[in-house]
């Protein structure tokens, strides 16, 4: 019986030295996440002389949950890598921001760079 065991135990060591080493494969874009829910408020920056932002109504969105947004014109799906949000489906199809905090996404041209019109999400000291 000690026998059996002893070379049962020593295959299991063979064969783990002979196994591939797997290596963990970052994801494109960075891990795959979600935004806060809640009311996104978007703006452009306003200057000295008025407010410091104005409103762009017909940009504000919802986050829902399961990747979900909604717009006064439809609802539609967006995907979260690292800190690049793509709008997948819906009204904003085709539009991109990228996230600077929790409740904070700039959003981006077609190459990829910062535009002025930012988006935050309205929490309860910005009502």
């Amino acid at each position: 019986m000690k026998r059996a065991l002893f070379l049962f135990a020593g295959s299991l060591v063979t064969l783990a030295a002979c196994a591939p080493a797997q290596t963990i494969k970052p994801v494109p874009g960075g891990p795959i996440g979600v935004l806060q829910q809640g009311f996104y408020v978007c703006e452009l920056p306003g200057d000295a002389t008025g407010a410091a932002g104005i409103r762009q109504a017909d940009q504000d969105f919802s986050v829902h949950n399961a990747s979900r947004y909604s717009t006064s014109t439809g609802r539609g799906t967006y995907l979260l890598t690292g800190d690049l949000v793509v709008m997948t489906s819906g009204p904003k199809k085709g539009q991109k921001f990228r996230k600077l905090s929790n409740n904070f996404l700039r959003a981006l041209n077609a190459a990829g760079q910062e535009t002025d019109l930012r988006c935050v999400r309205r929490v309860q000291n910005n009502r």
